[in-house]
This record gives C-alpha cells, structure tokens and sequence, in this order.
C-alpha cells in the first residue's frame, strides 16, 4: 500500500516537472520566435534583393553575371563585414541596456553607431572607387575586372544604407520591435522584382537599370525604419538626437572593433574562396557557379541570422537582468529550434540541388558546375544552423573577441590551406574549395560548442553589469539636439 502510494506521488512529481519543463520551453519559445520571426523574414526578404539581382544581370550575359558576383561576393562582403561588425556592439549594449532597463541610452548607443558606421564606410570607399586595379592586382581576368570596376561604383550609394538599417534592425529588435523591418523588408522585395523588371527589361537599361532598382528598394527601408523612430513609436529609447553621442566614444569603437574583427573573419572567409575560384581555368564558370552556390547559402544563412539576432537578444536581455540560469536555458532552446529548421532546408537542397542553377543563367556550363556544387551546398546549409547561433549567444555576452580568434584559426588556418590543396594540388577545383570551406566551418562549430557550454554565465551576469555601468548616462535634456 505504501509502495502504491509512494509511486503514485512520484509519478505525480515527474508529471509536474515534466508539465513545467513544456511550459518553460513554450514561454522560452515563444520570445525567441518574437525576435527570430521578424528577423528572419526582413534578412531573407533584404538578401533576396541582392540575389535577384543577380538573377536579373546574370541573364544579361555571363561577363556581367562574373563581375557582379565579384564584386558583391568579395568587395561588398568585406566592406559588409565591417560594418555588421562595428555594428554587433550595439547590438550587445542595447540588449544588456534594455534587459537592465536603461532605455533612454538605446537611442543614444544607435546615434554613436551611425557615427561609427558612416566614417567607417566612407574611409572604405577606395575598394569600390579602384575596384578595377585591386581585382587586377590579385590576378583577375582583365575583362571581369574592367567590368566588375564599373559595377562597383552603383554598390556605393547602396552600402550607404547599411549603416543605418542593420544598427536600427539592433536596436529594434532588442525592445522586440523588429515586426516593422520585416513589413518594410517585405514590401522591399515586393517592389524591387517589378522594379528590376521594368529598368532592365522595359526601359532596356541593363546592368544599371538592376543596380538602380536595388538602391531604391533598399533606401526605402531605411526611409520607413526613419519614419517609425522618429514619429513617436519608441518613445521610451528614442528621446531625439543628443550631444551625448559623441561621449565615450572610444570604447564603443573599441568594442566595435572587436565585434567587426569576429564577423570580418566570418564574412571574409567566403570573400577569399571565391578568389581562389578566379584563378580556375575557366575562371567565368567558376566564379559564377561559385558564387550562385554562395548566395543561395548565403540566403538560406539569412534565416540563421534571425536566430543569431534572437539568440544575441535572449542572452543579452537575461544576462542585462542578472539571470544566468535563464541565459542557459534559453541557449538550449535557441540550438535545439535552429537546428530542426537547418534540417528541413538540407532535405530540400538534397531535392532540388540540380536544378537550382537555372534560376540564375541560361548558360548549360554554369548552371552543370552550380549542379556538381548541391551535395556540398546542402551540408553547408545544415551547418548554417548550428555555428551563427552560438555566435549570436557570444555577442549577447560581449565574447566577440574570442569568436575572432576561433574564427581565425578555423577559417584561415584550416579551411583556406585545406581548400586550395583540394582545388588545386587534388585537382577538384571548385569542389575542393567548397569542401575546405566545410572543414573550416565544421571545427569553427566545434569549438563555439566547446566555447559555449564551458562558458561561466554566472562570471558573464557580472561582467554585463560592470559594462552597463561603465557607458551609463543619466538623462540630460540640456544635450538634447532635436
């Protein structure tokens, strides 16, 4: 009788825990997908601007298709990585800021990154202005380079609109706002496919009719996002511009400089196989091939970057309150959710991977090489759910320094060496470089694993405090500007 008895309280007991555990994990669920969702849908609907256009100039011809993918894969990726870099540290400030409940310094943490941002982008303007003589340089074809250096000029005005549309996406979504930028990145993509359509085909501008439909397309997000903070709908972060900007600059651009050498080193990585592949015997196929392959993972990584966006908000704002049993909790959640999302899109690149091509060339070539590509592509695609995750929980914790480090070794001193030994010396060419990329990002995942669960959440909970003090500012409405 007692046994009975005995029993039945235990089984009670693990029903309960059991019970509260689904609750946690809805609960848990339900504020990641808040900040994911958005995120998702603006990157993938904003990446897929690009991609378009891509598709647009790639049934131009096959020179234009190899100059732009030159130019958007090594030039705008590096000058891209940058800025999302020098940009992550506002990310971690206005997490940890609005889980602490420092709301009015949000708005003052995006003026001093726009700041960043903009003298940033403006002193790497000579990439795109001697794009030509650079890609000659490194020993790229002279035709692709000729025309590659007249399609970097249209990417100056359209770079200009990421200095401020990834810090306000940030700021955003730290207060869990970001359902505006996926509506205007939405409506973005909406407008740009008719756009494109008109200015190349109609109006028969080619290649700058494209470039031209990107730019307007892009600036009117950054125009609505303008709208939305400036019209009163973040009224508790947003108290008009302020001479505080300007102060402790310093550390922010230290900070910055961190979280810019982490994602560079991420960023760049494709940026430097994709040279590789310019120096191919049919370099044009290579590169286009290469390229399209990258994009397609590149817009699939978009959907990773959502989760990155809520893994780096969820761990900032819990760690901003002070809870590290919450931050841990909510790691496990976040990995568990993007890896079943990694896994349904790697059975679709498995379904489709050959036919993929064609949406971007009518070159039998290119699209047979994009084809030879998809098995790779596919296991890079469920890759992509596992390594921009826990680097989203670094920057939510300020770790962005030894991402760097972990990324530099992982990529250049084991993907990169690997890579061109396949390509060239194992004569696999463009696979060989894919499958070094692969060995690069494998250990890369590895060690963020090892990073993450070693990490003492307790030491970082004390750590965000420390650096929330540090830039804290009480509101003055003397230094207000407008």
């Amino acid at each position: 009788m007692d046994n009975d008895i005995s029993e039945r309280l235990l089984s009670s007991e693990v029903q309960k825990t059991n019970d509260d555990l689904k609750a946690r994990v809805y609960d848990e669920s339900r504020k990641i997908w808040r900040v994911a969702l958005p995120g998702v849908l603006s990157r993938v609907a904003s990446f897929g601007s690009i991609v378009v256009t891509q598709s647009f100039i790639g049934h131009t011809g096959e020179l234009d298709l190899a100059a732009y993918a030159l130019v958007q894969t090594l030039i705008v990726r590096f000058v891209n990585g940058i800025l999302i870099g020098m940009s992550s540290a506002t990310e971690t400030l206005c997490g940890q800021a609005y889980g602490a409940g420092h709301y009015h310094m949000m708005g003052i943490y995006l003026q001093r990154s726009w700041i960043v941002g903009f003298i940033t982008l403006t002193i790497l303007l000579p990439f795109f202005i001697f794009a030509t003589p650079i890609f000659k340089l490194v020993g790229q074809e002279e035709s692709i380079a000729d025309a590659a250096g007249y399609v970097s000029y249209w990417f100056i005005p359209f770079n200009y609109n990421y200095v401020f549309s990834y810090t306000i996406q940030m700021y955003l979504q730290a207060q869990q706002k970001n359902i505006i930028i996926a509506w205007l990145t939405v409506a973005q993509f909406v407008i740009h496919i008719p756009l494109s359509w008109l200015l190349v085909y109609q109006f028969e501008f080619g290649v700058p009719g494209a470039m031209i439909a990107l730019i307007i397309s892009s600036w009117f997000v950054v125009i609505g996002e303008f709208v939305y903070i400036f019209g009163g709908w973040c009224p508790n972060t947003w108290r008009g511009f302020t001479m505080d900007a300007f102060k402790d600059i310093f550390p922010v651009v230290k900070l910055s400089i961190s979280s810019g050498l982490m994602l560079c080193l991420e960023l760049w990585y494709n940026a430097v196989l994709v040279l590789l592949a310019g120096y191919m015997k049919n370099a044009e196929v290579a590169i286009s091939a290469f390229s399209i392959c990258l994009n397609i993972n590149g817009w699939e990584f978009m959907i990773s970057l959502g989760f990155l966006g809520a893994a780096c908000v969820r761990v900032a704002n819990e760690l901003g309150r002070g809870d590290a049993k919450a931050t841990r909790f909510s790691i496990k959640v976040i990995v568990s959710t993007s890896i079943v999302v990694g896994l349904f899109f790697w059975v679709l690149c498995l379904s489709f991977g050959s036919k993929i091509g064609y949406l971007f060339t009518n070159e039998k070539e290119v699209a047979d090489s994009v084809s030879d590509l998809s098995m790779l592509l596919a296991f890079s695609v469920l890759l992509n759910s596992i390594y921009p995750v826990l680097s989203g929980v670094a920057i939510g914790a300020g770790l962005q320094s030894t991402v760097a480090i972990i990324n530099l070794c992982c990529y250049y001193l084991i993907g990169i060496p690997i890579g061109a030994v396949l390509g060239y010396v194992a004569n696999l060419e463009v696979q060989g470089i894919w499958l070094g990329m692969i060995c690069g990002v494998v250990t890369e995942s590895i060690a963020l694993c090892y990073m993450t669960w070693g990490t003492d959440w307790d030491n970082e909970v004390t750590k965000a405090k420390q650096r929330l003090q540090k830039f804290y500012l009480k509101f003055d409405e003397s230094n207000q500007l407008a």
